[in-house]
């Protein structure tokens, strides 16, 4: 089953620039979000020989980098211990899975680079993270990796794996272009794929069995069983031999922030609190934990704002911040057993703010945009703060109908709010426009960019 990945595009802009610079290109991101797989299929269409080392199946391989970082020893290294492997100069294209397996291997890309023969391509789950690439972490080849960032299948993508007519997601986003309300058994139906995607998320071994099963016992399994992967993976580093070990002080902070967070979602937080896992912690000790979520790819912050005005990056409180999953399906996955029946006929309950609030946060992180809220001790709150281009937006984010008392105090303050020009609501309707508020149905939270 081959999932369509709006990513490709990216691999091939990337491809096109090694005619100007080479550089190789490393994929990062959360495990099991199908980097491996994507990158396999783009280097069989686009290269004669394709030579793959997988660093997790393939240890013995890590040898091959030990000694010489030499461009021809490497060659000769590899081809002895991948019998039939081809090196074709300028046909060939080396991929390097799970390389943070290999800190070695990573510092001999800029070999390969400055040769010039071969392309590679790498792919890494805990690049980055602190202490993990502890042996060759000042060898990082700086100025010879193109970066690319992968995330879960969006709302979209989740719609092509369905089947759904790419004509009729066309229509979808004229509609949204041009604020026309969407025909009615359109609506229906989308609204109807939007809750299955809350439940199900962009993971793609959860896509597919949900799609060949249907069955969401089954697929909250997969989610459970891929949980269990992530946390097996919680506060592990290499030390100097490359060998995994666990911090188990950070261990447990990470466990404790990463259960608290359906909770928390759950509730009327106006910031993640540690007082909620820890009375007598605080966020400087938590903050390593924290960090290492963020940095392997499970949450993001969203932070709140001094004042809902430009530059929004600058006028975060560093400190105060709320922590959304980057994948809806891993918050209802962690919910009460029956939420996705719930959540399938469109009654949420206790966790309704919790399940939309995510839906957005989900639908910006993979549009690769920062998240930010406004809230005041006055009770003056936001659900989201966005830009569009020269105009800061108020985005409220309600499964039903709900007042906008807040927003509106914004908006009719031009004096104080200067740079805020709209509000978008996000909810169970159709698309409807009104002076300086549209109004979207949830699903096309993944237009708002």
């Amino acid at each position: 089953m081959e999932f369509k990945r709006k990513i490709v595009n990216e691999f091939e802009l990337w491809k096109q620039s090694l005619k100007i610079k080479r550089k190789a290109l490393v994929v990062k991101g959360l495990r099991q979000v199908g980097k491996s797989y994507i990158v396999d299929i783009f280097a069989r269409n686009n290269y004669k020989n394709v030579i793959k080392i997988d660093f997790k199946k393939e240890r013995y391989m890590k040898a091959c980098f030990d000694t010489n970082l030499n461009v021809d020893s490497l060659i000769t290294n590899i081809s002895a211990n991948k019998p039939g492997t081809l090196f074709v100069p300028y046909k060939t294209v080396l991929v390097l899975d799970e390389i943070q397996e290999c800190s070695a291997a990573r510092a001999s890309i800029k070999s390969f680079m400055e040769d010039g023969r071969f392309d590679v391509i790498a792919t890494g789950s805990l690049l980055g993270l602190k202490g993990y690439n502890s042996k060759y972490s000042g060898g990082v080849s700086v100025g010879f990796e193109h970066t690319i960032y992968m995330k879960a299948m969006d709302f979209e993508e989740f719609l092509w794996a369905i089947g759904i007519n790419e004509s009729t997601i066309e229509y979808v986003k004229q509609c949204f272009k041009n604020n026309e309300q969407i025909n009615e058994a359109v609506h229906q139906a989308f609204t109807n794929y939007f809750r299955e995607y809350l439940c199900v998320g962009g993971l793609p071994d959860v896509v597919k069995k949900f799609i060949s099963t249907r069955d969401m016992n089954q697929v909250r399994s997969e989610q459970r069983d891929l949980i269990e992967e992530y946390k097996d993976d919680f506060a592990k580093h290499l030390d100097d031999n490359e060998q995994e070990k666990v911090d188990l002080t950070l261990l447990a902070q990470i466990n404790r922030v990463f259960d608290s967070l359906p909770s928390q979602l759950a509730k009327e937080n106006k910031k993640f609190m540690i007082s909620k896992i820890d009375k007598k912690g605080s966020l400087e000790k938590y903050s390593s934990a924290i960090q290492w979520l963020v940095d392997y790819g499970l949450v993001e912050r969203c932070y709140n704002l001094t004042i809902p005005e430009f530059p929004l990056e600058g006028n975060k409180v560093q400190g105060v911040f709320k922590l959304f999953f980057t994948d809806t399906g891993l918050l209802v996955s962690q919910l009460d057993e029956g939420t996705s029946g719930r959540i399938l006929i469109g009654d949420l309950g206790i966790y309704n703010g919790a399940i939309y609030e995510e839906s957005f946060a989900d639908a910006y992180l993979k549009n690769n945009k920062k998240l930010y809220y406004f809230s005041k001790e006055s009770g003056l709150e936001i659900d989201f703060i966005s830009q569009h281009h020269d105009e800061v937006v108020l985005i409220e984010v309600k499964a039903k109908d709900g007042r906008t008392k807040a927003a509106n105090e914004i908006l009719n303050n031009e004096k104080k709010y200067k740079d805020v020009k709209k509000l978008i609501r996000l909810k169970d309707c159709n698309i409807g426009i009104s002076k300086n508020i549209e109004t979207y149905p949830s699903y096309m939270s993944f237009l708002i960019s």
